[in-house]
C-alpha cells in the first residue's frame, strides 16, 4: 500500500469562491473547517453574550466594536476564521474586514460539530495570533472555558466571566445563569 496522501490544503481564494450553500468554511493552516447552520440554542446563547458586550461597548466607544458570524477574518493566504462573536479595536472598524486584525476577543460557541475546531485548532491560532481573550462557550456542559495567547491550559468559568476590553475601561460581568437559562434542547 502507498503512502497516505497529503490532506488537501485550501487558500482563502478558493474558499470565498465556494457556493453559498449555509455552511460556514475557514481555514487554519489551509485545513477546510465546515461547519453547518448553527441551532436557535447556539444562537441564542449567542444573542445573549452580543447583548451584554454590545451594550458594554456602546459604554465605551473607544474600546470597539463587536461583531458576529459570517464575518472575514482573515490573517494568511491560509488563515481565515469566522468567529462567532469577536470584537476588533475601534480604530479597525474601517468599512474593510481586511482591517480586521488585532482582536480583543473571540467568542465560539461549541456544539457537537464544530467541538474538536473551536477547541484545538482554532484555538491554538487565536493563540499564535495573539487574541487576547479566547472563550469557548459551552452550552451543553454550562461552562466557558478562557484562554490567552501564552496559557498552556484554559481557566473553566462556571458562573461568571469578565472581560476588560483595556486598562482604562471598566470590566463588564456576565453570569453564566443568565446566558444558560431555558435553553431549549
Amino acid at each position: 500500500m502507498g503512502m497516505l496522501e497529503a490532506a488537501r490544503r485550501y487558500t482563502v481564494e478558493e474558499v470565498l469562491a465556494f457556493p453559498d450553500d449555509g455552511n460556514r468554511y475557514e481555514l487554519v493552516g489551509g485545513e477546510l473547517l465546515v461547519t453547518p447552520s448553527p441551532t436557535q440554542r447556539h444562537q441564542i446563547v449567542l444573542s445573549r453574550l452580543h447583548l451584554t458586550l454590545g451594550n458594554y461597548l456602546a459604554d465605551h466607544p473607544s474600546v470597539g466594536m463587536a461583531f458576529f458570524a459570517p464575518a472575514d477574518v482573515i490573517w494568511s493566504r491560509r488563515d481565515y476564521v469566522q468567529p462567532d462573536l469577536f470584537v476588533v479595536p475601534a480604530d479597525e472598524v474601517t468599512g474593510d474586514w481586511r482591517d480586521c486584525q488585532n482582536l480583543l476577543l473571540a467568542i465560539e460557541v461549541v456544539s457537537p460539530s464544530s467541538a474538536r475546531a473551536d477547541r484545538v485548532k482554532k484555538r491554538r491560532l487565536y493563540q499564535e495570533r495573539g487574541v487576547v481573550t479566547y472563550w469557548i462557550v459551552d452550552p451543553d456542559a454550562q461552562v466557558v472555558e478562557e484562554w490567552h495567547p501564552t496559557d498552556d491550559r484554559p481557566r473553566i468559568r462556571t458562573e461568571l466571566i469578565t472581560w476588560r476590553a483595556s486598562d482604562e475601561a471598566d470590566e463588564v460581568e456576565i453570569h453564566l445563569s443568565d446566558v444558560f437559562a431555558d435553553l431549549p434542547r
